[in-house]
C-alpha cells in the first residue's frame, strides 16, 4: 500500500476552466436581466464556492440560490467544451499515480467535476473526489481535506499526505486539517498571497508532484 496520499485542487491547479465559468456567470446575471460584473472581479473570486461568489459580487442574500441554479444550468452544456488542462496537468496526475494514492477536493460541484473529469479521461487515476455538495464548510475550513481522508481510510498521523493548490483556500485548509501544502503558481492565487499561506510553493502542479517525490525519496525538510 502507498504512504503518500496527495489531493488535487481542479481549477487553477489541474484545468482551466476560466472560459466556461465567465460565460455562465454572463448566462446567469443576463437571465436575471442584470449586468454582468467585470471579469477581472469574477476571476478574484474562482475558488470560492459559487454562493460566496454571487455574494460578493452583489447578489442578496435570498436571490444567491437562483442564480446559482441558472449558472448549473449553463455550465452542464459548456464545461466539457470550455474546460482544458493546464499545461502538465496530466503529466502531473500521471507521475503522481506511481508512488501516491490521489484524490480530488474542489469547492466545484462534485457531480459536474467527476463527469468532466471522465470526459478528459483522467477520473480513474482517483479514489475519491470531495465537492461543495459532499460538505457542509467548503475550504478554507478543513473538513472537506478530512472527508477525503476518510473516505480513503487514510490518517494523517501514519501516512505522508500532501495537498497541492492554488489559493490560500487549498493550503489553509490542509494545514488546519494537520497535512502539508504546496501552493502553485500556475492559476488564481498571487505568488504574494501564496507565499504567506503555504509551506512550499513551486511552478506548478507538475513541480510540485516532483518535489513531493523527492521529498520523500530524500526525506528533505526544505528546499
Amino acid at each position: 500500500m502507498k504512504k503518500t496520499v496527495i489531493l488535487f485542487d481542479l481549477d487553477g491547479t489541474l484545468i482551466d476552466s476560466t472560459d466556461a465559468i465567465l460565460k455562465c456567470f454572463d448566462d446567469s446575471f443576463k437571465h436575471f436581466d442584470l449586468p454582468t460584473p467585470d471579469d477581472e472581479k469574477i476571476k478574484a473570486l474562482i475558488g470560492h464556492p459559487l454562493d460566496y461568489m454571487y455574494l460578493h459580487l452583489g447578489i442578496e442574500k435570498e436571490r444567491v440560490w437562483d442564480f446559482v441554479d441558472v449558472y448549473k444550468m449553463h455550465y452542464r452544456e459548456r464545461s466539457k467544451p470550455m474546460t482544458y488542462f493546464l499545461p502538465e496537468a496530466v503529466e502531473a496526475i500521471k507521475l503522481a499515480a506511481t508512488f501516491a494514492r490521489l484524490g480530488i477536493v474542489t469547492t466545484k460541484t462534485g457531480t459536474y467535476s467527476r463527469i468532466l473529469l471522465e470526459h478528459m479521461g483522467v477520473m480513474d487515476y482517483f479514489e475519491v473526489l470531495i465537492g461543495r455538495e459532499d460538505v457542509t464548510h467548503p475550504k478554507p475550513h478543513p473538513e472537506p481535506i478530512r472527508k477525503a481522508l476518510h473516505q480513503m481510510k487514510v490518517s494523517h498521523l501514519d501516512s505522508d499526505v500532501w495537498m497541492i493548490g492554488d489559493t490560500c483556500l487549498d493550503t489553509v485548509s490542509a494545514k488546519d486539517a494537520g497535512i502539508k501544502a504546496i501552493g502553485v503558481k500556475c492559476g488564481y492565487g498571487s505568488e504574494e498571497e501564496l507565499s504567506r499561506c503555504s509551506d512550499y510553493l513551486q511552478n506548478n502542479t507538475l513541480m510540485a508532484v516532483k518535489y513531493i517525490k523527492k521529498y520523500n525519496k530524500a526525506d528533505i525538510k526544505s528546499y
